[in-house]
């Protein structure tokens, strides 16, 4: 069992590096929107590899997912336990965290979400209207630290409740918040040393729980129980498709799946809705939970999975690397990597107070 220090420091470790995830994957708006992991790596290499890379400003800025989980973490730290009182500071530092968009590309639905929410009223003003189109990766890429936050077994309610809450502030359809459920589960279950091959099948174990406080909580309970069909059965394919369902096995991997050609087909072809792999509530967290299963402890394997693929690879690695973090703290990961993150006093306090926010 890991020590009171070692814990801290890993959860330190998971706040920081997912803003490197984030920065790695976004290049600065330049692989995020690159379709060809294999132009990624290609660039990668011109670079030095990953080893030579100084996540730094201004060519390695954080974009709006690192963003909005620094206001994710600062809602959760406030010095009430009220679900209410915490929800309206989320509601509130969503919204400010908008001000610092400027080049950082947040999502639509976000900023619709956003502009929706009413931080000044004090009764409900994070709840926005059902929306059948908020399928985006926008919830998952900023939920990780409710994981860090309620991370025990007893603590489950709790967790689905701040995920699915967070979630729909600007994501209002299961498509969408269920990510931020399998974004802090995930975290969670890393904090647990939970065995990465039962995960996926915990998180289909915990969606009906999920369902039923969504139907209990009324706000548009029917347009919510009518379109929740669809993340549970894309994982439930990409489980089977590995041999994971029952969560006893390790997986089993497609031909040839350490090239990059290969798993940005299957990304695209299998993994995606929409041939923007990442992009949706279902796959951000899919592909990081794959990226963490053949990863195993190496930084650099995770990062090519997770980071360098022609999808939305920030959002993507933001969820891996927040979950290495918590698994491996800072072991293989280049100091170069992570030492001059922008905002990164910000997100190791944050991890700091998120772990004795837990460990009372």
């Amino acid at each position: 069992m890991a020590s009171d220090t070692d814990s801290l420091e890993r959860y330190k470790a998971s706040m920081v590096l997912s803003g490197v995830g984030d920065a790695l994957g976004y290049k600065n708006q330049e692989w995020e929107y690159c379709k060809s992991g294999v132009e990624i790596h290609k660039q990668l290499a011109e670079l030095g590899g990953l080893s030579n890379i100084t996540v730094e400003l201004p060519g390695w800025p954080v974009s709006d997912d690192t963003v909005m989980h620094l206001a994710t973490a600062e809602a959760l730290v406030i010095d009430s336990d009220k679900k209410d009182d915490i929800y309206l500071e989320l509601c509130k530092r969503y919204v400010a965290c908008m001000n610092d968009m400027e080049g950082r590309k947040p999502g639509p639905t976000s900023i619709l979400g956003c502009k929706q929410m009413s931080p000044g009223s004090a009764i409900s003003g994070w709840h926005i209207p059902f929306n059948p189109s908020g399928t985006g990766c926008g919830a998952a890429m900023r939920a990780m630290c409710i994981g860090l936050r309620c991370p025990r077994l007893d603590q489950l309610d709790d967790l689905i409740a701040f995920s699915v809450e967070s979630g729909r502030m600007t994501h209002h359809n299961p498509h969408g918040y269920c990510g931020a459920l399998a974004s802090a589960l995930f975290v969670s279950y890393a904090v647990q040393n939970k065995p990465l091959r039962e995960w996926g099948k915990g998180l289909l174990d915990t969606l009906p729980r999920a369902l039923e406080y969504v139907k209990k909580s009324i706000r548009s309970a029917y347009e919510n129980e009518e379109a929740w069909f669809y993340f549970p059965a894309k994982w439930e394919e990409y489980l089977e498709e590995r041999e994971l369902l029952d969560g006893t096995s390790d997986p089993k991997w497609p031909d040839n799946y350490d090239d990059p050609a290969v798993r940005d087909k299957i990304y695209k072809d299998d993994i995606s809705s929409d041939g923007w792999p990442g992009r949706r509530g279902h796959d951000a967290p899919l592909i990081a939970y794959d990226a963490l299963l053949a990863a195993g402890d190496s930084w650099e394997e995770l990062c090519s999975r997770s980071m360098f693929h022609g999808g939305d690879s920030d959002s993507t690695g933001v969820i891996a690397a927040a979950c290495f973090g918590v698994l491996y703290g800072y072991h293989g990961v280049p100091d170069c990597n992570h030492k001059k993150l922008e905002y990164r006093s910000r997100l190791e306090k944050l991890g700091e107070q998120l772990y004795h926010k837990s460990h009372p």
